[in-house]
């Protein structure tokens, strides 16, 4: 071979070799910066989760002055005859509404997936008003509806027989418990019975069951684990709620309002922490159930399984269509009394409309400023929420690097789903709070310190408030893409960063605006999680709504509520109108 012929040889393979070594270096830079993520991951929910949470413990077993006592404040708890009933309160509350909001929930599932009847969507929607409003609002409606001057009570103001359901108490509670968890009754139940398999039916059919026999034979056997979530999820959200019983439980106490009485009332932190621990104890029980209920469920879903298509039945679809538009009716009255509500001048003796008490004119709670507050920490919640979740999920779910962190990071991203708003609300003042720590005989400070009362920690506990939800979406998205692309990708030296951003990204971006939607709307709605951490100089309208009622502004607390109400169902509309374009844009995604 020629002098100049090797000479281009070694020429090439020196430069194939300094590309390899280019290539190699990046991939495992890029394994070092998952790593990084993952760490950093861990980091932020340890930050944010754990020491928190732990810091909640630490404080039930301290006085005030933070010296250790033990189970002294649990022994004070448990032999006090006020406090204990409380819990009691609490279950029956939980277990009642649970088997209303089921039981309704079911068949206003069943009329959604089953059946042909006319208006779907539009049930559907109705069914999901409740998602909007603050549990406040729920309260305040029963008042104008069953309180002492209300419509049913005062039977249209004479025009009819009256009736009194004494809404003050356990009523009123279950009552106001069941329209808050029956949305979620009702989305757990549909996605159920829309996963059955239609060759049971066909099997079943075609051995002359009777439809009685294959509702209780098929039917019930095959959304038992969605039945059984649904039954989870509505026990913790009535047995960890706080706005509606603080309207109209009257005297009839609840763990939660027990708590916002030990804290704000009394200023009795220690003893607020006890209630709080008790509080989560028996909702986090639910919770592990409810998470041994999914995997099995998973597990007992088949590949080969094919939908159900529901066929027209005349009978069938007239009953449940009466049922369903009855329920629905039912929501929407609700909702237009308190409209109604809001409107009226003096309630219920000048009955003129007007916006008089949208302006909100000397009433505590900041009003407008409020409002806006509100909106602002909905959005930044929106943003920065979205972001984390996602990126959690996609290092959890398409990394390899650090099998156990990622393990870890999934336990603690489906944790908060056990922790009720006042929990974290309350830990997060003991920790973000708190100066510093004795450890070993040496001060250390505190480095979050600065956090405490600012928007920013408003968000942050809105975006672990609402994290295991969210995260579980963007889980799913994920799931659904095939890992070729991050194989094909790395195998072309493609940076996962650029792979992440013009791939993942606009596949899963209907994932990612629900998961900004959710984020919005929860946050705006919510009271338990951020009542015990706004300040004076940062009014929220949930909690102007609770200052408002305390204050006897009932109409003006009503009127703030609408305007959440209404800003959470133009955020639902305009996601709704964006979201049919982008998912064909996804799916075209796919198929290139």
């Amino acid at each position: 071979m020629p002098e100049g012929g090797l000479a281009t040889e070694a020429a090439t393979a020196s430069a194939r070799a300094r590309v390899d070594d280019g290539f190699w270096a990046r991939v495992d830079g890029e394994r070092w910066i998952k790593r990084l993520l993952i760490v950093a991951l861990c980091l932020w929910l340890g930050v944010v989760l754990v020491l928190p949470v732990l810091q909640l413990l630490v404080k039930s077993l301290a006085d005030d002055q933070g010296g250790f006592v033990g189970l002294t404040h649990y022994v004070k708890y448990f032999n006090s005859p006020n406090l204990f009933v409380s819990l009691r309160n609490s279950l029956v509350v939980a277990v009642l509404t649970t088997l209303l909001s089921v039981g309704l929930g079911f068949g206003y599932a069943y009329a959604l997936a089953r059946t042909t009847i006319f208006g779907r969507g539009l049930l559907k929607g109705v069914a999901m008003m409740p998602l909007f409003a603050p549990t406040l609002l729920n309260g305040i409606a029963l008042i104008y509806l069953f309180g002492r001057k209300g419509l049913v009570t005062t039977g249209l103001f004479g025009l009819l027989p009256g009736v009194d359901i004494g809404v003050y108490g356990p009523v009123g509670i279950v009552i106001a418990e069941t329209l808050y968890a029956f949305p979620q009754a009702v989305l757990i139940l549909v996605i159920a019975l829309k996963m059955t398999d239609a060759r049971l039916y066909e099997a079943a059919q075609s051995l002359g069951a009777s439809p009685l026999r294959i509702f209780f034979t098929v039917t019930l056997p095959g959304v038992r684990f969605g039945l059984m979530s649904a039954v989870f999820v509505c026990f913790i959200l009535s047995f960890t709620d706080f706005g509606a019983p603080k309207v109209v439980g009257g005297n009839y106490s609840v763990l939660a309002t027990d708590i916002y009485k030990q804290v704000i009332g009394q200023q009795n932190f220690s003893m607020g922490a006890v209630v709080s621990v008790v509080l989560l104890i028996p909702a986090l029980l639910a919770f592990i159930a409810d998470r041994l209920v999914q995997r099995r469920q998973v597990a007992s879903f088949a590949a080969r399984s094919v939908p159900l298509i529901p066929r027209p039945n005349p009978r069938r679809d007239v009953f449940f269509a009466f049922y369903c538009w009855l329920v629905g009716g039912a929501i929407v009255i609700f909702y237009l009394t308190a409209l109604f509500a809001s409107l009226v001048k003096v309630w219920p003796y000048q009955l003129e409309l007007g916006l008089w008490h949208y302006h909100f004119s000397g009433t505590g709670g900041g009003g407008y400023s409020a409002f806006f507050n509100s909106l602002r920490m909905s959005a930044y919640s929106a943003l920065w929420g979205t972001a984390i979740t996602f990126l959690a999920a996609y290092l959890i779910e398409k990394t390899r690097q650090l099998h156990g962190l990622r393990q870890l990071a999934y336990f603690l991203s489906l944790a908060p789903l056990a922790l009720p708003g006042m929990v974290i609300g309350l830990a997060y003042i003991f920790f973000f709070n708190a100066r510093g720590w004795e450890i070993a005989g040496v001060f250390v400070a505190n480095p979050f310190n600065w956090l405490y009362s600012t928007m920013a920690i408003l968000v942050l506990c809105n975006i672990v408030h609402f994290f295991s939800v969210s995260f579980l979406t963007a889980t799913t998205a994920l799931k659904q893409m095939d890992r070729e692309f991050e194989t094909v990708s790395a195998s072309m030296g493609v940076p996962f960063t650029k792979t992440f951003v013009r791939v993942t990204v606009p596949v899963c971006l209907p994932a990612i605006l629900e998961i900004g939607m959710y984020y919005f709307v929860n946050s705006m709605a919510t009271v338990s999680a951020v009542i015990f951490l706004y300040s004076a100089d940062l009014p929220l309208a949930s909690v102007a709504v609770a200052n408002m009622d305390d204050a006897g502004d009932t109409a003006y607390a009503c009127a703030m509520s609408m305007l959440i109400v209404a800003a959470n169902i133009l955020v639902r509309l305009m996601y709704g109108a964006s979201t049919a374009g982008i998912r064909r844009r996804s799916q075209a995604w796919l198929t290139r």
